[in-house]
């Protein structure tokens, strides 16, 4: 499994690293796009869409959406931002409320629904920080690796209070804590750089990195009801595109959100 793992890591960070920043306008819609898509196709089992063709609909609808949203930007603005903040506070009671509110969502439609709230969102929020300049793209990729990190080392020194014991027991608060202090340090840094205010930049990753642990456990929650252990094999040793990108789902579209605010002109 770790040799799997080094081998993805060493074909995929290249590739990854080449499209994030390495490429602008519609090549690099298209390029999140088509990572987006993926996900979008196991979005497709975890909402119980088994059949092998069925689950293409829903990935395939989900690219004529970002190709509405693209060739429409200037005239629907940043409102794919506004509906994802508003779908993760429903996102939220779900998940503090599972599995004694899964009836809510148990239907497929809802939960392919809940795939289109998550991922088109996602995908326009990381045109909306290519655009705002790759240093804020590299921002948002670094804020959820050093939550993860800081989450890791904390929580497994630390871990005591479980956070979410019926969605993922492996999440504690204490891990919670540690990765709000790493993005606190990376906000600092930032701030230091003069790229931002500080107490704007760091009130913003504050408030970003505890919403993307709720990424996670959205994701964790409808594997926990499909008995899935990953989204999918795409990745050997990873597991599937959803499990890497799923705090970035919360993370990127929240983010692009408030950056203007940050900036000072403005969410």
């Amino acid at each position: 499994m770790l040799r799997q793992r080094i081998i993805t890591a060493l074909i995929l960070a290249p590739l990854a690293l080449w499209g994030l920043f390495g490429l602008d306008g519609a090549a690099f819609a298209t390029f999140t796009g088509a990572v987006v898509a993926l996900a979008a196709w196991e979005w497709s089992n975890l909402s119980g869409v088994r059949a092998g063709m069925a689950r293409l609909l829903f990935p395939l609808v989900l690219s004529v959406l970002m190709l509405l949203v693209w060739q429409f930007d200037g005239a629907l603005a940043r409102w794919p931002l506004y509906l994802a903040a508003l779908a993760w506070l429903v996102n939220l009671r779900w998940v503090m409320r599972y599995p004694a509110a899964s009836q809510e969502w148990q239907a497929t439609g809802v939960r392919l629904g809940v795939g289109v709230l998550a991922l088109l969102p996602t995908w326009f929020g990381f045109v909306q920080l290519k655009g705002s300049g790759g240093e804020w793209l590299l921002y948002v990729l670094l804020m959820v690796w050093a939550a993860d990190i800081g989450a890791y080392f904390s929580g497994k020194r630390f871990g005591k209070r479980k956070l979410a014991p019926r969605v993922s027991p492996g999440k504690s608060w204490e891990g919670v804590y540690g990765g709000l202090v790493a993005t606190g340090l990376l906000a600092t840094g930032y701030a230091l750089a003069g790229l931002a205010d500080w107490l704007p930049l760091l009130l913003v990753t504050l408030g970003v990195t505890a919403v993307s642990v709720l990424g996670d456990l959205l994701e964790s929650m409808f594997k926990r009801q499909r008995q899935m252990k990953d989204s999918s094999h795409l990745l050997p040793g990873h597991g599937g595109v959803m499990d890497r990108i799923d705090s970035l789902t919360a993370a990127v579209p929240l983010f692009a959100l408030l950056l203007p605010w940050v900036l000072g002109g403005g969410a």
